[in-house]
């Protein structure tokens, strides 16, 4: 007799079919992206005090508009998707989706393509600082997009900037392979916060 799977870990339906939002209409996807776990929740869900603190913030809102970092990055990320797209074949995508079977499992990924048969995905970060290694809150991050959309790797990409201009001619990047074993951990990660955000 063979074990049960989870869901997630079965083929999923064609990304193309699970879109709930575009970026572009910001109503609608902020709506939808509060209704559900999102993978920047996931990238703070590190600890038990961290659950609950996003639970709150999720609740009550943080009165976080944004600030010069978030700026930058927003201003340089279409500069940054267009070297993705030219040297690794990967398109932009503003496109919200949600895990098979998982409506309220979201993730907006910057980047999502097929190459030889698989899909992949890539992600955009903007930093004032060196990174020896991808930071593991990054890391979540990009495993729940992974988890959603049903992708087997993920190529981040980061551009280090001194006073907000770019250090670098081009960008670093690095795949991230699918990570099962992650995935399941925070597959129980938000089915808590969704509980606590019922209570």
């Amino acid at each position: 007799m063979q074990p049960e799977l989870d869901l997630w870990e079965l083929p999923a339906p064609d990304h193309r079919q699970r879109v709930l939002a575009y970026s572009e209409d910001r109503v609608a996807w902020l709506r939808a992206r509060s209704r559900g776990v999102t993978a920047t929740d996931v990238a703070r869900l590190s600890s038990e005090r961290a659950l609950r603190a996003v639970a709150q913030d999720k609740l009550l809102g943080t009165g976080f508009g944004g600030n010069a970092y978030t700026d930058h990055g927003r201003a340089r990320e279409p500069e940054i998707a267009r070297w993705v797209r030219a040297r690794h074949g990967i398109l932009p995508s503003s496109a919200l989706y949600h895990a098979h079977g998982e409506p309220l499992h979201l993730a907006t990924p910057d980047g999502v393509a097929v190459l030889d048969g698989r899909l992949v995905l890539s992600e955009i970060k903007t930093t004032g600082h060196a990174w020896r290694s991808i930071p593991r809150s990054y890391l979540r991050q990009v495993w729940w997009q992974q988890y959603v959309l049903g992708a087997e790797r993920t190529l981040v990409v980061w551009e280090q900037h001194e006073d907000f201009v770019p250090v670098g001619a081009e960008p670093q990047c690095r795949w991230v392979e699918r990570d099962d074993n992650e995935i399941h951990v925070l597959v129980g990660l938000a089915n808590r916060l969704l509980h606590l955000l019922r209570r």
